[in-house]
């Protein structure tokens, strides 16, 4: 787990060095622009988390049973799903692109394809290592990824490269899985490792685990696309330090939590009889951040906003201190998410994110400015999911359910 922790370390540093080279080389109307593509991106490979983390749960739960695994193998699964999203972006992209892209609309869409792609055979891996438990592997996956990006960022900010680089640098790091798979056996190893259901019920699980996470990936990678959608004309500078505010306040919480997802899942997964008490130090850590977090940014976030990023990036004490109480709550509902995915409440842990983000989105659009609506979406939606979480627990825990047999919501019998 030690490796898991410095690549925790590793991909905010350079997430952060990332957007910081990005907002400064590209100024707050190109680094909107930039974002939206950030955001696409990891609005479609957020939505294929749900690989990775159901691919954590199957080869976990099949690990937790006495002999062979008897389930179907999830990478060739994971492979198929990568390159079919791919292809639906592509073809897709006539009735979307020209609404999404204000610019580079060709490059976009074939880096988007592209990158898409390679995340299903990242997702698989990722999920494999984590189920297996060899987290030396998929931090050194993890860590692979970050350094790729922030390695392209400095070259393209030190020899002037414009808009187009960072679209590469957007999706450069999904080849770190061929990276890891060349030189580490133990990763060439996890492409075989079975899971603990048969191929339907996996390919069933893991497009119930995707639809939450397309969910998840509206609320945290497409909220950009978001605020695009539901503002008029073209994005402002106003806009742009919304955005990145959005994006810093959420990093600090988000980006380790998504480094541990699969050990979250794991954790709940061996944890499955008393789930609220494995849920109560994780959730407990990250209020008590988020609390520190919001009091700091409101008294230091403007002055560090037009310091660091420039004088276009203005907004109020107030206003990132909302945003970052946002991202606590964001955080939260990604805990309990994990929590009801690993007690195999599948439906129930995609209902949630849903719920909670067609309560994000309809404040998005309600009339009232930018810097008001987007803190009410991202604080209230949540708490709605987060509902949803909590009774998909307590019907796990009144049911005692084995999650690695579940299919969708039915309890089965043990073995």
């Amino acid at each position: 787990m030690s490796r898991v922790a410095l690549a925790t370390v590793v991909a905010a540093i350079s997430g952060y060095l990332v957007l910081l080279l990005a907002a400064r080389g590209l100024g707050a109307d190109g680094y909107a622009a930039f974002a939206v593509f950030w955001s696409a991106f990891g609005l479609v490979t957020g939505t294929q988390n749900g690989q990775l983390q159901e691919t954590t749960r199957a080869v976990r739960g099949a690990r937790m049973k006495d002999g062979p695994a008897p389930g179907a193998r999830p990478m060739p699964l994971n492979a198929m799903v990568g390159l079919g999203l791919g292809a639906v972006v592509a073809v897709t992209a006539i009735g979307w692109a020209t609404t999404v892209f204000e610019s580079h609309r060709l490059e976009s869409v074939a880096l988007l394809s592209v990158g898409v792609a390679a995340f299903g055979i990242y997702a698989g891996l990722g999920g494999a290592l984590s189920g297996l438990g060899r987290w030396g592997p998929f931090g050194t996956l993890l860590i692979v990824d970050a350094l790729i990006r922030l390695a392209l960022t400095v070259i393209a900010v030190a020899t002037g490269w414009g808009l187009g680089a960072f679209l590469i640098i957007t999706v450069a790091g999904t080849v770190s899985s061929a990276i890891v798979l060349l030189f580490l056996r133990p990763a060439r190893d996890a492409l075989g490792v079975r899971g603990d259901v048969a191929a339907r019920e996996l390919a069933r699980n893991t497009f119930t685990a995707m639809a939450a996470a397309l969910a998840s990936a509206i609320l945290v990678m497409g909220f950009p696309v978001l605020i695009k959608l539901s503002t008029s004309g073209d994005l402002d500078s106003a806009a742009g330090a919304v955005i990145l505010a959005v994006t810093l306040t959420r990093a600090p919480l988000l980006v380790p939590l998504n480094s541990f997802q699969g050990a979250l899942i794991s954790r709940f997964v061996e944890n499955r009889d008393r789930l609220l008490a494995a849920l109560a130090v994780p959730l407990g850590i990250v209020i008590g951040v988020g609390a520190v977090g919001s009091v700091a940014a409101w008294l230091l976030g403007p002055w560090l906003l037009e310091n660091i990023f420039g004088g276009d990036y203005r907004l109020s004490g107030t206003t990132v201190a909302a945003l970052t109480a946002g991202a606590v709550a964001m955080a939260a509902l990604t805990l309990t998410g994990a929590m009801a995915l690993a007690a195999g409440r599948h439906r129930l842990y995609a209902t949630g994110w849903w719920v909670g983000t067609a309560a994000s989105v309809g404040l998005l659009f309600i009339p009232a400015d930018l810097e008001v609506r987007v803190p009410l979406a991202l604080i209230v939606g949540p708490l709605v999911g987060m509902a949803v979480h909590f009774v998909a627990a307590a019907r796990a825990g009144s049911a005692h359910e084995v999650p690695g047999q579940l299919t969708g919501d039915r309890p089965l019998p043990t073995e």
